[in-house]
């Protein structure tokens, strides 16, 4: 077999090439080894981060232990927390820069296979992305969530903690100084937060795809067996590459329909819609939007983890993680192989479920519809809601319009007490082009469910996977392509019907397309970087 590596290890005219890496600390037996990347996304801001230098080197030596010379370079993150509400336009943008950033670094120094030491909600899916494009074997070691806080006794989480804490002051019913004990107990330590949001979605994506060794998604930051782990991903990785086993043979039709299918029945975070579809595509996949609403429909939702129930990724782990939750769906699981040397319906058939709560049984689930709902109506041609996150009696919806283009526009009303129960707040302009960089809107959204109003939030932005509450958003067309939700004034009758799948304005069409013409997009603060992003998504 020839790997890509070979014309760097014995071509006359590569000589000079073998002279740079033996400067590196190369010797003779290193050019008869398979060359594997690693790309560690370490770096001391992101607490998803923090430990990844130390799980690196488990996956270098296994690396090394099973026959290859290991390459490692850095990755940049951003984290959507510390960015969120401050500047996190740049966020999503990064994913796609992520996957650039190991296309470059893997194809310029001919490497064999790589190694992604991720965690987080774009470096993820952005490794996922470059695994696709690339096509060269490469595995996945998801650095694992962090542990939840813990405040007199009970379980605390970013979310339920130091956002929502925020609400409740702007809403008068928390003083800030006593808030402070929230804000020291919210993050403990090490680790992806807590909760089922985004990181630890698209972690549990990763491994059910089979680009991750099992119980990955689900074993803590903290837990000894992450550096096991790391160990034994660097040793996969050296195998993949002996056996030539690349990546779109793993992320196959059916490991992408297996994931959806999972995400529905975790309750998973909105923003899959936006890293399945990208990484399929890259993989040569179409993944429709609409598939996320046909699989929910038919797939029971088995688990309420946070925001939309008590439990943690430290309960989901303890009760049986992915395997358990793949062998509660086992019927609906489809052929494909894995990293693991087995098939996902061998991991699904040998899994286990150690709790009948955390991970429940088909027929006693907590909802008979999985995670996601696609809304269409006269505003959006689509849009998406976590429908496991929203209250029984917010399902169907009818209120006024409050119109705004700034998160600090909505955290000012509700200061002001200008939203009350029964408003509909509209926060337009957020999408990729219009932000641009299609922002999440968990410092919104935690406002209002901490200030404990009644209301429902359309946005053609995109809500973080903490987000719970009758929040709709990645409506489409977005506001600055000319879509329906830019057209919205303060007090139209806007109309949410999840069950049904619906969301419209009851404005006639004309008077949509007569407001149309004279809606101008507000002016925004730009970067070169964000002025490309909004380039490529500009109508």
């Amino acid at each position: 077999m020839t790997l890509p590596s070979d014309k760097l290890k014995k071509d006359v005219a590569t000589m000079p090439h073998r002279s740079l890496l033996r400067a590196g600390g190369l010797e003779d037996a290193d050019f008869k080894k398979p060359f594997i990347g690693v790309a560690n996304a370490y770096n001391d801001v992101i607490p998803g981060h923090i430990h990844l230098n130390e799980l690196t080197k488990y996956v270098k030596k296994g690396i090394r232990d099973a026959g290859g010379v290991p390459f490692e370079w850095g990755v940049p993150g951003v984290c959507d927390g510390i960015a969120m509400f401050v500047e996190m336009r740049l966020s999503l943008p990064s994913r796609d820069h992520i996957a650039d950033n190991i296309e470059i670094m893997m194809l310029s120094h001919s490497f064999d296979g790589w190694v992604g030491v991720t965690n987080c909600d774009k470096i993820t899916p952005g490794m996922l992305m470059a695994a696709g494009r690339l096509d060269l074997p490469a595995i996945m070691l998801t650095g694992g969530a962090m542990k939840s806080g813990n405040l007199k006794g009970e379980k605390i989480d970013l979310v339920s903690g130091a956002f929502e804490a925020v609400g409740k002051i702007k809403a008068g019913k928390m003083a800030a100084k006593d808030a402070h004990a929230i804000e020291c107990a919210s993050c403990p330590g090490a680790g992806s937060c807590a909760g089922l949001f985004t990181a630890n979605s698209m972690a549990c994506m990763s491994e059910v795809m089979g680009m991750s060794l099992t119980d990955c998604a689900t074993t803590l930051a903290v837990d000894p067996k992450k550096k096991k782990q790391a160990y034994e991903t660097g040793k996969r990785a050296v195998q993949l590459v002996k056996k030539d086993i690349r990546p779109r043979q793993i992320m196959t039709k059916n490991a992408f329909e297996n994931a959806v299918r999972v995400d529905m029945a975790i309750g998973g975070s909105t923003n899959t819609v936006l890293h399945l579809p990208a990484i399929a595509k890259e993989a040569g996949i179409n993944l429709p939007l609409s598939l996320f609403d046909q699989l929910a429909r038919c797939t029971p939702n088995i688990c309420h983890l946070s925001p939309a129930g008590p439990y943690d990724m430290e309960d989901l782990g303890k009760a049986g993680g992915m395997s358990g939750v793949l062998n509660r769906l086992r019927k609906f699981v489809k052929s494909s192989p894995t990293v693991n040397n087995k098939n996902i319906k061998q991991i699904a058939a040998a899994g286990k479920v150690k709790n009948n709560e955390v991970i429940r049984p088909l027929n006693n689930p907590f909802a008979k519809e999985g995670g996601i709902a696609v809304l269409k109506g006269n505003i959006a041609n689509s849009s998406v809601v976590k429908q496991t996150a929203v209250a029984p009696d917010m399902m169907k919806f009818t209120g006024s319009a409050k119109v705004y283009t700034s998160e600090e526009a909505v955290l000012e009303a509700v200061q002001a007490k200008k939203i009350k129960d029964g408003d509909v707040i509209v926060l337009n302009f957020m999408g990729p082009a219009g932000a641009p960089g299609i922002p999440e809107m968990l410092t919104p959204t935690s406002v209002i469910s901490g200030a404990g109003l009644k209301v429902a939030l359309l946005t053609d932005g995109r809500f973080s996977g903490g987000t719970r509450g009758a929040c709709v958003g990645h409506i489409e067309p977005e506001a600055y392509n000319g879509g329906a939700i830019g057209a919205i004034k303060n007090g139209d009758i806007i109309e949410i019907d999840i069950p049904r799948r619906k969301l419209n304005v009851k404005v006639s069409q004309t008077e949509l397309k007569r407001r149309l013409k004279t809606v101008r997009a507000p002016q925004r603060k730009m970067t070169p970087f964000l002025e490309k992003f909004r380039q490529e998504y500009s109508k």
